[in-house]
């Protein structure tokens, strides 16, 4: 398994929670590092070199969005949030701070041992790019610009185009609606949701078969998108 024996560094002041993510994480042998504040995050990860850190929202002195905010201007390596249910606006500024993903809490082990899978198969597949993107039935040839459903062509403006390449690029994370309003259509769209929607809703159209039960492009309620890559059978 490509994320065998990857160091994951959790972050809680909950001694309970940490314990049992330890506990967890190393039934499937991650090697598992955990501290109770920011501080002495950041002092762990410069020494070890996590692979991907869970972080929680609500820490002591340095809350989990400062944390996450410091840790990206160093580094890539992957971020999940630990949230309280209702903290919605504090999810999405995180996200915009750098985090990858987030689990709310209460959550399954289950849930959050995905998660980290689709993290760091992430990080895997941009660590070797290459041009030609394919799933189960969809395949996108970057080169050529070209879609194909089932080997059928699909015809995409170049916007829905864009849209499609920039979340196939960032599969697994979420998207927040800024994020991708900004990178796609610039800073002056960064606030129109409903633009958005528009898209995602012409992209499901011509590339989901069930567009009431999307497979590629997920919507994460009152947050943003992803693009499912847990139905990759190839890295792009």
């Amino acid at each position: 398994m490509i994320h065998q024996g990857a160091r994951i560094l959790v972050v809680d002041d909950e001694p309970q929670i940490r314990r049992s993510l330890q506990v967890n994480f190393e039934m499937k042998n991650y090697a598992v590092r955990s501290v109770a504040s920011g501080e002495e995050a950041l002092a762990t990860a410069t020494r070890w070199k996590p692979d991907l850190v869970i972080i929680d929202l609500l820490l002591p002195s340095m809350d989990g969005i400062e944390l996450t905010r410091i840790i990206r201007l160093e580094s890539s390596v992957p971020i999940i949030i630990l949230s309280a249910l209702g903290d919605e606006h504090k999810k999405v500024e995180a996200l915009e701070c750098g985090a990858d993903d987030y689990v709310t809490k209460p959550f399954g082990m289950e849930e959050l041992l995905a998660r980290v899978r689709s993290a760091l198969r992430r990080t895997v597949m941009l660590s070797g790019v290459e041009p030609v993107f394919r799933s189960t039935a969809l395949s996108v040839n970057f080169e050529r610009r070209e879609v194909r459903l089932e080997d059928e062509l699909v015809k995409l403006t170049p916007t829905e185009y864009d849209l499609l390449k920039y979340m196939i690029q960032n599969a697994g994370k979420v998207l927040t609606h800024r994020t991708l309003l900004t990178a796609i259509w610039g800073e002056a769209y960064a606030n129109q949701a409903q633009y958005l929607r528009v898209f995602i809703g012409q992209l499901r159209k011509k590339l989901e078969r069930n567009t009431a039960r999307p497979k590629y492009i997920l919507t994460d309620p009152g947050v943003g998108y992803r693009f499912a890559n847990e139905c990759q059978e190839e890295n792009f």
